[in-house]
């Protein structure tokens, strides 16, 4: 598969080419149709799997691309139950050491997963609004309720 876009903009995964057209999918909705050869280009800066990534909603592929293991996965999940939460909460509650605590603090803000805000005068982090929808389908609404826990 090779990534093209038609005259209008569009990106498509190329299926098949024959002389006149070709077979391209959208690989939002999988759909396929032919479009002519002439009213396509080949993407060569574009990778064709990041492309075929793109049939997963913006807001499921931020955290899916930024937790790596269970534990990162826990420590998204409670910031989403009960944040906004300072460190020194998280410290408390979390196995991890402060060092590798920050480490994924800092990795999750990058990502887009994390924002970094103020708790009670000190450095704290929230869910993102759009990590927060990614985790509410992720889970099926289950566990991300935004609501603080006693």
């Amino acid at each position: 598969m090779k990534p093209v876009r038609d005259d209008d903009g569009t990106r498509y995964l190329l299926v098949k080419r024959s002389s006149d057209s070709s077979l391209v999918r959208d690989p939002r909705t999988g759909e396929e149709r032919y479009v002519t050869n002439d009213r396509l280009e080949t993407l060569p800066e574009e990778s064709a799997l990041e492309l075929a990534a793109r049939a997963v909603d913006g807001d499921v592929r931020t955290p899916l691309l930024s937790i790596h293991d269970e534990r990162t996965l826990g420590l998204v999940l409670e910031i989403a139950r009960r944040g906004p939460l300072g460190v020194r909460e998280i410290l408390g509650y979390s196995d991890f050491c402060e060092s590798d605590l920050h480490g994924r603090l800092a990795v999750l803000t990058a990502g887009g997963v994390l924002e970094e805000t103020e708790v009670g005068g000190e450095r704290g982090y929230a869910i993102s609004e759009s990590a927060r929808r990614g985790l509410e389908v992720l889970t099926e609404g289950t566990a991300v309720d935004g609501e603080r826990s006693p």
